[in-house]
């Protein structure tokens, strides 16, 4: 966190999935490893470098404070 309390990028937790479905709005559901489903998006990086995520794919993504959705910051 920052000194003013706002959350700094990357400062959220990461964790690693697989996308399980494709929703609209460029919305993923993820698979964690430990079994919780996330909805994520993908981080601004990723997009602009066109990189593709597809139903079946293992990610790493950062959580947001709400642990229900979360940032998907690579592809592995």
């Amino acid at each position: 966190m920052d000194s003013d309390g706002a959350r700094s990028p990357g400062s959220g937790q990461e964790l690693e999935g697989r996308v399980t479905e494709q929703l609209p709005s460029a919305l993923y559901r993820v698979r964690l490893d430990g079994g919780a489903i996330v909805t994520a998006h993908i981080a601004d990086r990723l997009d602009r470098n066109f990189v593709r995520i597809l139903v079946g794919d293992r990610v790493r993504l950062e959580l947001s404070a709400d642990v229900t959705r979360g940032r998907i910051v690579a592809k592995l």
